[in-house]
């Protein structure tokens, strides 16, 4: 009795350890996180903010027309707190921030947080479409190709995947926008060539968001493909004679996730701002087409706004992939239990 119960506690009291480890690691995690966070948000309204003194021109010149009368170009300055000090249009941006007030449009005289929930549903289609499709062709493509060419194998395939990879993964995405609306909006007629009015309208966006991210994830994934094949446990799984199916989906996939999962979230955020270009090709109606019509018509609140939100999403994101990371690999928390 007496051995067993020490044999009990032996067992006890590493798992007790774990648990202690994964919890000061996650400590850890949240404090380094949460600090990067306030700071981010901190340097983005900063930013945001500085727009409208950076920015050369008027917007009252810019609303009411170069003829107007410098009366009327006053009198709206006034209107819109734009002869204010810079400190306290900097005080009242952040407490209209902190009421969860981004402020009026100057050209439609209307809240802006309206015109951004009202135009962001387009945008994060188009993002989260792209990434999608990136993450189901891009991941299998990758394995694919690197378990065939593992080792030397097929050099002719591999070289050539490198050359062609390389080469779409460098087309910058209004480029292959406007070659997709040629083939197949022009020549072929199978897709609307823009707007928003059927369906298929999203299509040649998101297609056009996300080749080049395609190639760039299938790279990548390619040569952690390389990497995980040669480790220890898969020489033991294939010494088992698993199926290949079992082999490659169940003992390396897992651990490609890690290092996907990092690159699908930059890639993501980089979506968001891409789409927003990518949107001008195909006139959708998005905050791409509505920050373009802001900067011609200088809606300073507009452009903050978009920013602003398109900023700080994209901080979120790369905080849930931190999140996601550490429940699947505690080592990458960076605490104690990583050691």
């Amino acid at each position: 009795m007496p051995g067993e119960t020490v044999s009990a506690m032996t067992g006890v009291i590493p798992r007790l350890q774990m648990s202690k480890n994964r919890g000061a690691g996650w400590s850890a995690f949240w404090r380094r996180r949460l600090t990067g966070l306030v700071l981010s948000i901190g340097l983005l309204v900063l930013l945001t903010f500085l727009i409208v003194p950076l920015i050369p021109g008027d917007p009252a010149i810019a609303i009411l027309g170069t003829n107007a009368r410098p009366a009327s170009v006053n009198a709206l300055r006034e209107q819109l707190h734009l002869s204010d000090p810079l400190w306290s249009q900097f005080v009242s941006y952040i407490n209209g921030l902190l009421h969860l007030d981004i402020g009026e449009s100057f050209r439609y005289k209307t809240p802006v947080i309206d015109i951004i929930t009202t135009k962001l549903p387009y945008t994060a289609q188009l993002a989260f479409g792209s990434i999608a499709l990136v993450l189901v062709v891009a991941v299998p493509l990758g394995m694919g190709i690197g378990v065939l060419t593992r080792g030397g194998r097929r050099n002719a395939l591999g070289t050539g995947f490198s050359v062609i990879a390389g080469f779409l993964a460098s087309f910058p995405a209004y480029v292959v926008g406007t070659l997709l609306v040629i083939v197949f909006a022009i020549w072929l007629k199978v897709l609307p060539a823009g707007g928003a009015n059927v369906a298929t309208s999203s299509v040649l966006p998101i297609a056009a968001l996300a080749l080049g991210p395609i190639f760039a994830v299938a790279r990548v994934v390619r040569a952690e493909t390389y990497t995980v094949l040669k480790q220890d446990f898969m020489r033991t799984a294939r010494g088992h004679r698993l199926r290949a199916a079992r082999l490659y989906l169940v003992h390396a996939f897992p651990n490609l996730l890690a290092s996907t999962l990092t690159l699908a979230g930059l890639i993501l955020a980089g979506l968001l701002g891409g789409a927003i270009v990518i949107e001008t090709v195909f006139s959708y109606p998005g905050l791409g087409s509505e920050v373009v019509q802001a900067i011609i018509y200088k809606d300073y609140p507009v452009i903050q706004g978009i920013i602003l939100v398109i900023g700080s999403i994209a901080i979120l994101i790369n905080l849930l992939i931190d999140v996601i990371l550490g429940i699947i690999d505690p080592r990458t928390l960076g605490g104690s239990d990583g050691a």
